[in-house]
């Protein structure tokens, strides 16, 4: 008890601090309009300093690793089963094609072009399944290195803004292109990064459309589980000789399929998935102010511009993806 007390007292500054800039970054999202991930970035790098603060430090790696994977596992209760039985089978391979092409189309390219391949499957995930909540998950499986942190917090930076600009003019382009409620519904949860940014654009055509294009974005959500196992496995097997490897399924991952399985079973309470839900959403929140507060701008500028060609070919790769497949299936 007394060890207990001694790391929750080392660890609460720190993550008291992170998830005050969460609090900050929610009230400018609720009163502005702006993204609130975008806004936990932006004000935890302005507060980077803290994170080399010896009171502050331990809370903030805590936050930024910890809560992360607590936030990931509890998305488990907004999945179940009937959601994939109310698309059919190739509206469902579609969207599970456009996932895993985006992502194999941006390993492939990294690798041709001779660039970071770690990162194109970091940013490839973020753009083909859920946008930050994805680039977080992604990242904790991923081999620990130098630029591991400025290459997260980029792609959540990136991800989020072109989400953005997605939720804006992805329902013009589907009006321009002719689609009907149902194909708008499909190609906007389809294509767009971030869950309420798909929700935003879907209820903006009508509440039919946003119905469905939420359903088709926590489709895609399903796919994080599966993708994050893969990685994982796939990061084990290659780990040097003599090195400590990551365990065989992370147990975030573990978490999420456990209550996706027992939601799609109906033993979760309403009120506990509701509760689950805001506990997620406010864990990955203070988990990506955390991050934030660990990461330099100098270095994330360093990033350059391939990157962002990168994550732009990613956003423009699924879009014309799901928009010729949603034109052909109907």
């Amino acid at each position: 008890m007394t060890r207990l007390a001694d790391t929750a007292r080392s660890l609460f500054p720190g993550v008291a601090l992170a998830a005050l800039v969460a609090m900050a970054a929610q009230f400018l999202s609720e009163h502005y309009g702006a993204p609130a991930m975008l806004m936990a970035i932006l004000l935890g790098i302005a507060l980077a300093f803290l994170s080399e603060e010896p009171r502050s430090a331990p809370g903030i790696a805590f936050s930024s690793r910890t809560l992360l994977r607590v936030g990931v596992a509890l998305l488990g209760v907004r999945i179940s089963t009937g959601m994939v039985q109310e698309l059919g089978l190739g509206l469902l391979g579609l969207i599970v094609g456009g996932v895993l092409a985006t992502i194999g189309a941006s390993i492939l390219a990294a690798w041709v072009l001779g660039r970071d391949r770690l990162f194109a499957f970091l940013s490839g995930g973020a753009v083909a399944i859920c946008g930050a909540s994805a680039a977080m998950a992604i990242s904790s499986v991923l081999p620990r290195r130098e630029e591991g942190e400025r290459d997260l917090i980029f792609t959540v930076v990136s991800v989020t803004m072109l989400s953005t600009l997605a939720m804006i003019a992805y329902p013009i382009l589907a009006d321009r292109l002719g689609f009907d409620m149902r194909q708008t519904g499909v190609f906007l949860g389809g294509t767009i990064h971030d869950v309420a940014q798909v929700v935003g654009a879907g209820y903006s055509v009508s509440e039919e459309t946003g119905d469905l294009a939420t359903l088709v974005k926590l489709i895609r959500v399903t796919m994080l589980a599966p993708i994050v196992l893969g990685a994982a496995l796939v990061m084990r097997r290659r780990a040097p000789e003599g090195a400590k490897r990551p365990p065989l399924v992370p147990g975030f991952v573990l978490g999420f399929l456990a209550l996706a399985a027992l939601n799609s079973a109906g033993l979760l309470p309403g009120w506990f998935s509701e509760a689950a839900s805001a506990v997620s959403r406010w864990a990955l929140l203070t988990a990506i102010a955390a991050v934030g507060m660990k990461t330099s701008l100098k270095k994330l500028l360093d990033v350059g511009g391939p990157a962002i060609a990168l994550v732009a070919a990613q956003t423009a790769f699924i879009a014309a993806l799901l928009g010729v497949g949603v034109a052909m299936i109907g």
